[in-house]
């Protein structure tokens, strides 16, 4: 017969396991999906090459890695043709980034601010967009963009246009507008969740001792909702450096290729594998610095919040 110190470990030993065992299917998830492919690629780049049929020999003895195909990836970063394809994807990144930021900010002040009763209505607008693939969007645009499309008809009408122009030939504006029009919905979501934490009497309380609206919201409002900022920049930049399609599709020409770009062309080509495994590895590892200082931001900003 079991007395109640027994019945109390038996109750601390299931709680023990039970957050574990709902967290493992996600766990395995991410083994299967995530850790395992990653190895893969490390192994394809660190591979030696195939005498025979060209590209790699993926070596999955991490004692036999060769990495040797890195420092031909750097040395074309710091001193070839492949430092400005860098370079260019960082200034879309940036650019994109800056105009969605411009973009999405009002939207989510305005959302969680003034809404009312149209915060729902307004919301699924800017969550419709997630129902369509992100590759018939573009597709879209390049209808829209064509020499007869209805871009260029509307600019001629109003006389803001002579003749038809080219926008998808190797224009940076389009590749950069075409980041902007994908991504932007990621970056106003948290953007729209950070405004929407922060309590209405902290604002009111800076206009009862004198701010003006612009005054409380550039004191107030902004540094709160830094966070926010943050973390919807780092969630649209992301998946920004890593983008190929975009600039296939509404540009097409090598002067607007992304790094995104030289990796599809690499991997496909097959003679290519190992410089294209080689050349995702480099840009994880840039992308993880970008996390890196995301993470350590948020713990600094939680640390500060308990003080």
């Amino acid at each position: 017969m079991s007395g109640p110190d027994e019945g109390g470990r038996r109750a601390v030993g299931e709680k023990r396991w039970l957050w574990p065992s709902l967290a493992a299917p996600g766990v395995i998830w991410l083994v299967l999906l995530f850790l395992v492919p990653l190895y893969a690629v490390l192994a394809v780049a660190m591979g030696a090459p195939d005498p025979i049929f060209g590209g790699a020999l993926p070596a999955w003895n991490p004692l036999a890695w060769d990495p040797s195909e890195f420092g031909t990836i750097l040395g074309e970063i710091f001193g070839g043709q492949l430092g400005f394809v860098f370079l260019r994807t960082l200034i879309y990144v940036a650019v994109a980034t800056f105009l969605s930021l411009l973009i999405g900010y009002p939207v989510a002040y305005y959302v969680s601010r003034h809404a009312g009763r149209w915060r729902v209505p307004l919301l699924l607008l800017i969550i419709a967009p997630f129902w369509i693939n992100y590759l018939m969007r573009m597709l879209a645009w390049v209808n829209l963009l064509s020499t007869d499309g209805y871009v260029n008809q509307v600019l001629m009408f109003v006389g803001i246009l002579d003749a038809p122009r080219e926008w998808l030939v190797g224009k940076h504006s389009t590749v950069i507008l075409g980041l902007v029009y994908g991504y932007v919905p990621f970056l106003i979501l948290p953007l729209f969740a950070a405004l929407d934490r922060i309590d209405p009497r902290v604002i009111e309380a800076a206009r009862d001792l004198g701010a003006s609206p612009a005054r409380a919201f550039f004191a107030v409002t902004l540094p709160l909702s830094s966070q926010g900022i943050l973390a919807g920049c780092v969630i649209v930049m992301l998946p920004m450096f890593g983008d190929y399609y975009t600039a296939t599709l509404l540009s097409g020409s090598p002067k607007t290729n992304m790094v995104g770009k030289l990796i599809e062309q690499d991997i496909l080509s097959g003679a290519g594998s190992g410089r294209g495994a080689a050349l995702t590895v480099v840009l994880m590892m840039f992308v993880g610095i970008l996390m890196t200082y995301y993470l350590y931001s948020v713990a600094r900003a939680s640390r500060e919040a308990r003080s």
